[in-house]
């Protein structure tokens, strides 16, 4: 690790959407409201080739995926990999369209008395607990946590290390499990949400 504290994300774009031009505004919007704000970005070859100097400029580290788990068009399963690769022995992991607008370094405290700490449940701009649960049938069915990984924080620690070779393990026997021990089971590659929530 080269750093203690740091953000990271994913940068892998697409034919439709430009993750690294998002990244960069996320990058941004740290760097202008957070005093703890080094900021990593983990991309693939083909991103990695879209890396300009404006990008490093503002970039404190651009880390290419060492293996690639985009087999299937699933870009997030490479996140099972952001344990290995951060920079940093404390480590909040972001989507890269998240923006940050107001300073959230008092967090750092509060997630530092876990390994690992995930988003549970959901807000609507109005600060209300979100009622729909079209896209959670799966989670009901399961009765399995309410998890969002769109913001997670995970330390350098035995437990943070379990935690991300289980989702790996997980992740390998996802048909077994998908069509032997989960209840309508819909999703034919786990997205971060279900497979954290299993681990």
């Amino acid at each position: 690790h080269k750093e203690q504290q740091g953000f990271v994300t994913f940068a892998q774009n697409t034919d439709t959407v430009d993750y690294l031009k998002l990244a960069y505004l996320q990058a941004l919007s740290i760097k202008a409201t957070q005093k703890i704000n080094s900021y990593a970005v983990i991309v693939d070859t083909k991103t990695l080739a879209q890396v300009t100097d404006q990008h490093r400029s503002l970039f404190d580290y651009v880390i290419e995926l060492p293996i690639d788990n985009n087999t299937q068009g699933h870009r997030f399963a490479n996140e099972i990999q952001a344990f290995r690769l951060t920079p940093f022995k404390e480590t909040i992991k972001v989507e890269s369209d998240l923006l940050f607008t107001n300073n959230i370094d008092h967090w750092w405290s509060a997630f530092r008395k876990k390994d690992v700490v995930l988003s549970h449940g959901c807000l609507n701009w109005q600060q209300q607990s979100a009622s729909s649960r079209a896209y959670r049938k799966f989670f009901d069915d399961n009765y399995l946590p309410d998890v969002y990984t769109g913001l997670m924080y995970f330390r350098y620690s035995q437990t943070a290390s379990m935690f991300f070779l289980t989702a790996q393990r997980i992740y390998r026997n996802w048909d077994y499990l998908k069509n032997n021990v989960l209840k309508n089971c819909r999703e034919e590659t786990p997205s971060t949400d279900v497979l954290y929530e299993i681990v």
